[in-house]
């Protein structure tokens, strides 16, 4: 009895003890928590798939990029257990079999043939690194083992030494060195590969492939020929992955978007991974046109690029400037985003709202010869003039004068409000309103604002708002379009028949070119049914550049962007309902030549000349859908007449008196029908059509 009494209360005191014990422990544990948070990482800038397209240093200098479990191969990982901790998913943190089998090859062989660290022990070094090789230092090393083991998951381990893991000079984690000595991230891996990042980080100064690469292969040699890793990779592997040469140069990690990753940075200096809307492909494809050119356009030049998603409003590509390290061209100045003249990269918007209003078809002969608007005399490029040319020539051929007389007829404020649909302002000279300068160049707009209004010309008239890339919502812009589709797709049309630069493919996009006065801008930009690409190319400093056009120096630039992006042509759209191109001898009187006063109006024979409907032409089979049901509205246009103005078709007056000289019409159903507009003055214009 007295014996059992005596068992009892030493196994309480036992009990006692044991839980003191573990309670200091805990105390401990909490007072000397593990660095587990302490070393920072790399900050990223991704593609929008998430891929990566640049990195920074640490502070400290080093490359440490975030990896978990998932962004690697499934086999380097059983090749990195198998042969650094084969039970690792058994142990909490020391392995007591790997202790005892180093202690006894010690005692054998009198020296270290092998060691005991598991995993956990090697994290618990990277995180908090040993000044020596101590017996103290060990010791605390196991100790932090188990205290990350009760902390993390086996997982969240292998995450941390896939992060911290040693590949020499400033590469740390698997996914840095992997970019750096393969190119790739290692979510696929050969067995090659997978061995020698398991190999590297044991010696990683000795065995490093740029430097030593005879140790590298031959410690990547020890890795295939252990027996557990033979396992792993299954039978005849780690023979063929033998004979794969080791890679004895260290690459560059990605580099892309720095003016993108610039602005990320400073947005948002605490997030480690900044998501953007570029696409890596056609991220890396302009940069490789941008290089490529730089070197033909000599120095203190220099370009940037923009392409974007005209649907969705997405930066999928931008250049910032020809290369952002270069001092000569003032490589750290993002030429995206500073006022420019536009040169006549704004006249498809001058000829837009001509169409748009009736003025003008594309087969209208318009003059080409020297004119005075009350002292601006607006002169071609070449000095040369081409006489009569229809709208449509004078357009490709980005004739001056018709220009100029086509704004002033429309007038340039009228211009600068429909840019304000597109969420557009341009910078007009200080003290000054709008005038006909507008139509050659004369205010200041940034690339992403030109590339923004001819998101428009993509997209059947309808502006969409351009990201910045990384922070700010691209999107749909509510409210009226910029053009009307009918008018857009004349543009397209005309556009799309410019020649190309020389020995540049025909593409199927549209495009216009433009040079600034005093060759100090090149432009061009251009377009299919889905992206827009702009270009500019100048000095940052604003000097002139003799010799620097839109046509011969941005075209080019502009064909071998789309072609490098990577990216397929969209057709551009369909013609619209009512849309067609109209032979001269089919088009009205009033239609066939376009002439103004010196004062600036349509000539007249002394008052206003009767109305006349100049679409749809007489006679003039419209498709509207009838046949599937679903009829489109038809978009009428007048030239002529005092306002207002009444419509009627086959007799009943349409809903409303319009003081526009445009309006819609949406017919009951197929055939003939008989179209009249009256005008303030009694005086009516007919025209029959057939809507198909």
């Amino acid at each position: 009895m007295r014996l059992r009494r005596k068992l009892a209360i030493g196994a309480v005191a036992g009990m006692v003890m044991a839980g003191a014990v573990l309670l200091a422990l805990d105390a401990a544990d909490r007072a000397f928590p593990p660095p587990l948070d302490k070393a920072s990482v790399s900050v990223e800038v991704l593609d929008a798939d998430g891929q990566l397209l640049r990195a920074f240093a640490t502070p400290e200098g080093r490359w440490r990029l975030k990896t978990t479990v998932g962004d690697v191969d499934a086999q380097f990982l059983r090749m990195l257990v198998a042969y650094e901790d084969r039970r690792f998913y058994d142990h909490d943190g020391v392995d007591p079999w790997a202790i005892g089998r180093a202690a006894l090859q010690l005692a054998t062989n009198g020296r270290i043939v092998s060691g005991a660290s598991t995993l956990s022990m090697q994290v618990a070094r990277l995180i908090e690194p040993r000044q020596g090789r101590s017996l103290s230092a060990k010791m605390l090393q196991v100790a932090r083992a188990l205290q990350i083991e009760r902390r993390l998951s086996k997982e969240e381990i292998l995450d941390l030494y896939l992060t911290h893991a040693p590949y020499g000079g400033n590469l740390e984690g698997v996914r840095a060195a992997s970019l750096a000595y393969f190119g790739k991230e290692p979510k696929r891996l050969t067995v090659a590969q997978a061995a020698l990042l398991v190999a590297l980080p044991q010696l990683p100064e000795k065995r490093r492939p740029d430097r030593n690469l005879a140790a590298a292969q031959a410690a990547r040699k020890r890795v295939l020929e252990r027996v557990a890793v033979a396992d792993a990779v299954g039978e005849g592997e780690a023979e063929r992955a033998e004979a794969t040469l080791v890679p004895a140069r260290r690459m560059q990690l990605p580099a892309l978007a720095a003016h993108v990753g610039e602005a990320a940075r400073r947005k948002e200096p605490d997030v480690l991974q900044h998501r953007t809307t570029l696409k890596k492909q056609v991220q890396q494809g302009l940069e490789s046109v941008a290089r490529t050119a730089a070197l033909k356009l000599g120095p203190k030049l220099s370009l940037a690029m923009v392409m974007a998603d005209a649907e969705t409003g997405d930066i999928v590509g931008e250049v910032g400037s020809a290369d952002y390290f270069d001092a000569s061209r003032s490589g750290w100045i993002d030429m995206t985003r500073v006022n420019r003249s536009p040169g006549s990269t704004l006249k498809p918007f001058i000829y837009g709202l001509a169409f748009e209003e009736g003025l003008v078809s594309q087969e209208t002969i318009i003059e080409d010869r020297p004119a005075d608007f009350f002292g601006y005399r607006p002169r071609n490029f070449d000095m040369s003039y081409q006489g009569d040319v229809t709208v449509r020539d004078a357009l490709q051929l980005s004739l001056n004068v018709p220009a100029v007389k086509l704004l002033d007829a429309v007038n340039p404020a009228k211009l600068l409000i429909r840019f304000r649909r597109a969420e557009v302002r341009p910078v007009l000279p200080a003290n000054e309103t709008p005038g006909l300068a507008i139509g050659l160049g004369g205010v200041g707009l940034t690339l992403k604002d030109l590339v923004q209004l001819y998101t428009a010309l993509a997209n059947r008239g309808q502006s969409v708002r351009i990201g910045d890339g990384v922070s700010s919502q691209p999107g749909k812009i509510d409210g009226e379009a910029l053009l009307e589709p009918v008018a857009v797709w004349n543009i397209a049309d005309i556009l799309s028949g410019v020649i190309p630069p020389t020995g540049a493919p025909q593409r199927g996009i549209a495009y216009k070119t433009g040079t600034s006065y005093g060759y100090r801008d090149a432009w061009s930009v251009g377009y299919d049914g889905r992206y827009v690409l702009g270009v500019w190319v100048g000095r940052p400093d604003n000097g002139a550049s003799p010799g620097l056009t839109g046509y011969g120096t941005a075209a080019p630039i502009l064909f071998e962007g789309f072609a490098k992006s990577g990216l397929a042509t969209t057709p551009l759209p369909r013609p619209p309902s009512g849309a067609v191109r109209i032979a001269q001898a089919q088009l009205p009187i009033s239609q066939r030549r376009f002439a103004i006063t010196p004062s600036g109006l349509l000539a007249t024979s002394g008052r206003e000349p009767a109305p006349q409907i100049v679409y749809p032409p007489e006679g003039a089979h419209v498709d509207l859908g009838a046949s599937n049901g679903a009829l489109s509205p038809l978009m009428l246009k007048l030239q002529g007449g005092r306002a207002p103005f009444r419509w009627l078709a086959n007799g009943k007056p349409l809903p409303d008196i319009s003081r526009r000289r445009t309006n819609q019409w949406l017919p009951d159903g197929g055939g003939y029908s008989k179209l009249t507009v009256i005008d303030a003055m009694g005086r009516a214009a007919s025209v029959g059509v057939f809507v198909d």
